[in-house]
């Protein structure tokens, strides 16, 4: 195979998203939770040590089975593109994602407050029932901001670096993160090294994400210059290693402050603010998730282009 097929899986997969969104029945990564929660209930244990058996139980068929998807598709590379494309498709979340920040943004423009706090879970973990209307769209933006890389950039990255394997493989991580990675009484150690390898997988792609908002920013109505020097100055200022990357980046771009007290069922979290100015209105809930499309869409071009005209030796 070229490294060129490869990218034009990921140009195909990336676009079936934005027309199709990734599949809402028969979910992939929801057969993937039920397979770990299997596993979770044979290994759990107040320790790293299981942690770290119940990670490499649950996400080695993934890997093996993309690898496997891999070997068989090079052979022929047009079954190389459609195979990438999807993996690429089933597992980006980016027009979902996007999709799910308009909602919210049409249930508080309603005023109907309680169809938006029924709407959060759908974008973020936070107990909603205390929540405000300035508090719902504060959420909503971190959310997007953060899970354009988690569900968006991290996929495009990790299928332009390592095709099928790299895509399910890092899915499956997220996902593990997702299930186990709090800092509570049952996952406290036994979700340490999901979470850490989930940060680690995610380092780079972060980066990249914030990078291309702030380079975006003038297509949501913001400015590059204040964009970058917002992520720059508040980008390390938030507890997860690359969290802050993506808020202070969306921060920059729509000229709004982030951060501030989360309440997670029992615990709360202050957070360092990010950005200056007000908090979100409605209209920068919208040009948020705008930005989701956008800054994902900046990212196939970036990487998968980057494969298809460069790529053309065989791999």
């Amino acid at each position: 195979m070229t490294l060129r097929h490869r990218g034009l899986g990921l140009a195909i997969g990336m676009a079936a998203d934005q027309v199709f969104a990734d599949p809402q029945k028969h979910h992939p990564v929801a057969w993937f939770g039920s397979w770990a929660t299997r596993v979770e209930e044979t290994t759990h244990a107040d320790n790293r040590a299981a942690g770290t058996m119940f990670a490499a139980l649950a996400v080695a068929p993934v890997l093996v089975g993309g690898l496997l998807v891999e070997r068989i598709s090079v052979r022929h590379r047009w079954m190389q593109v459609a195979a990438t494309a999807v993996a690429t498709w089933a597992t980006l979340g980016a027009r979902r994602l996007a999709d799910e920040g308009r909602t919210m943004a049409d249930r508080l423009e309603d005023g109907d407050l309680e169809a938006a706090r029924e709407q959060l879970p759908n974008l973020c973990g936070r107990d909603p029932r205390c929540l405000d209307a300035e508090d719902l769209r504060r959420a909503t933006v971190e959310s997007m901001a953060e899970n354009t890389n988690d569900a968006g950039v991290c996929t495009i990255f990790w299928g332009a670096l390592a095709g099928v394997p790299g895509i399910l493989t890092h899915r499956a991580l997220n996902t593990l993160d997702a299930m186990v990675g709090y800092r509570n009484q049952r996952y406290g150690r036994f979700g340490t090294t999901s979470a850490r390898t989930d940060d680690a997988a995610a380092w780079i792609p972060a980066r990249l994400t914030g990078a291309l908002a702030c380079v975006c920013a003038p297509l949501v109505g913001g400015d590059v210059s204040r964009a970058w020097r917002i992520m720059r100055r508040d980008g390390a200022n938030h507890p997860s290693p690359n969290g802050g990357w993506c808020e202070s980046a969306w921060a920059g771009a729509l000229g709004v402050q982030l951060g501030g007290e989360n309440r997670y069922g029992d615990r709360v979290e202050s957070r360092p603010t990010l950005g200056d100015g007000p908090r979100p209105a409605g209209s920068q809930v919208r040009r948020a998730a705008t930005l989701v499309t956008v800054v994902t869409a900046a990212a196939t071009g970036l990487l998968a282009g980057a494969l298809i005209v460069f790529g053309g030796g065989r791999k």
